[in-house]
């Protein structure tokens, strides 16, 4: 195995390629597909053979990265990887200080940029055809789920039964009058905005609505990026899953990204990008202006989402920007940049931002579209949505592509060892 300081690891040429970019790679593709799939496989557990708890789906997350960590271990570690290690590294200590200044131990933040480090790590060393597949898979699954859900809520609840799930695994109990099994964030309210095709917000294989929105963003992104290598009966699977989703799902959000990746996919080639970085202080300050146009504004809605966030931006106690009030970081988990201040520290935010907006590759047009529509996913989830964005079921994917996006043009191959020659 390679370590750290040594050479960089060799590229093929596109002739030299054709063999190991051709063959699939079983441990991405097994790894890829549990980071979307592992809550509903432990939710089909819980409540067909044995009830489960926080425990097994912890163990479950840590086993995915733990195989991760050895696949990338085993390829070896490159001077091409010191980003994403660095940006780990930094984060451990990071943690290691929040957590020893407030005298408890706080390793979310952590464990995020650890699935980040893993899938783009995993992602780098993901050859096309792998990749293909894993989307072909994950979105046929996630589209099978959620015609079930459509077609007889009943069905559905019978194979995952999300209610018990979250019951079990979270302390998350349905309130008296929840009878459907549902997740009972899931059902919705009156007054929420809705295309009307079923009467609560569709979960599919995720079980809950959020995660189900935001892997919509995902398919957003892997379209996109890759739009020009994907067969027509993938482009169509993966366009099916998606509006699907935004019409089922209620998601105001993903669809107004949605149709800023269908613009940008024209537009983005043609910013360099350097401008990520202005992004998110951009999408900030245009907050800042919805706040002061209606500081009144409540609700489940755009206006009332980025007030929540800017109030709580407003009210940001000073001790959380160098981590002495974490105990308090839970308030905050429907405010991504509060969490993200009171987690992680002032330093660790502005960690996240610099590798969010500087790590994906931008040499060709596609990496350029990929590197834009990450930055709008990220920064603009954290101002109108939480932390789901975090989750692996949605960060393993996601960050999966900006890895391999990073060396599509240049597949990556491991470095052997020396041959021992005597001289």
């Amino acid at each position: 195995m390679a370590t750290i300081g040594e050479t960089s690891a060799r590229f093929e040429s596109a002739a030299d390629a054709v063999s190991p970019a051709s063959r699939l790679d079983y441990p991405i593709l097994t790894l890829g597909l549990l980071s979307v799939l592992y809550n509903g496989i432990l939710a089909f557990i819980n409540h067909n053979v044995v009830p489960l708890s926080l425990t097994h789906v912890a163990a479950s997350e840590g086993l995915i990265m733990a195989s991760a960590i050895i696949y990338i271990l085993h390829k070896g570690i490159y001077e091409e990887d010191l980003p994403a290690f660095l940006f780990m590294l930094f984060t451990l200590i990071v943690t290691i200080y929040v957590s020893v200044l407030n005298k408890m131990a706080f390793i979310d933040h952590f464990r995020n940029v650890l699935i980040i480090f893993c899938f783009t790590g995993l992602g780098s060393w993901c050859n096309e055809r792998t990749m293909k597949l894993i989307f072909r898979l994950a979105c046929f699954t996630v589209l099978l789920f959620l015609i079930f859900e459509i077609i007889s809520v009943p069905f559905y609840v019978s194979i995952v039964h999300p209610s018990d799930y979250f019951a079990n695994t979270r302390g998350l109990f349905p309130l008296s009058y929840n009878k459907t099994g549902l997740f009972q964030n899931a059902l919705g309210f009156e007054g929420r905005f809705s295309f009307g095709l079923i009467d609560h917000r569709s979960s599919s294989i995720f079980l809950e609505q959020v995660s189900l929105a935001n892997f919509c963003g995902v398919i957003a992104v892997y379209l996109i990026s890759l739009w020009s290598r994907i067969s027509v009966l993938d482009r169509v699977l993966a366009i099916s899953t998606a509006v699907l989703i935004l019409t089922t799902n209620d998601t105001r959000t993903m669809l107004i990204f949605s149709g800023c990746c269908i613009i940008g996919y024209f537009i983005f080639p043609k910013i360099p990008k350097v401008f990520n970085l202005a992004l998110m202080p951009l999408i900030v300050c245009a907050g800042f202006l919805v706040y002061m146009k209606d500081p009144n504004a409540v609700g489940d809605n755009f206006t009332g989402r980025i007030n929540l966030t800017m109030k709580k931006l407003f009210d940001l106690d000073p001790l959380a920007v160098v981590g002495l009030s974490v105990d308090r970081v839970a308030e905050f988990a429907d405010s991504g940049y509060v969490y993200l201040i009171y987690g992680a520290t002032i330093f660790g935010v502005i960690a996240f931002w610099l590798f969010v907006c500087l790590f994906p590759a931008g040499r060709t047009p596609a990496q350029l579209r990929c590197a834009h529509s990450l930055s709008l996913f990220i920064f603009l989830n954290m101002m109108i949505g939480g932390t789901a964005i975090f989750s692996m079921k949605i960060a393993g994917l996601l960050w999966l592509i900006i890895g391999h996006m990073r060396y599509c043009d240049t597949p990556r191959v491991r470095q052997g060892r020396p041959a021992n020659v005597e001289s």
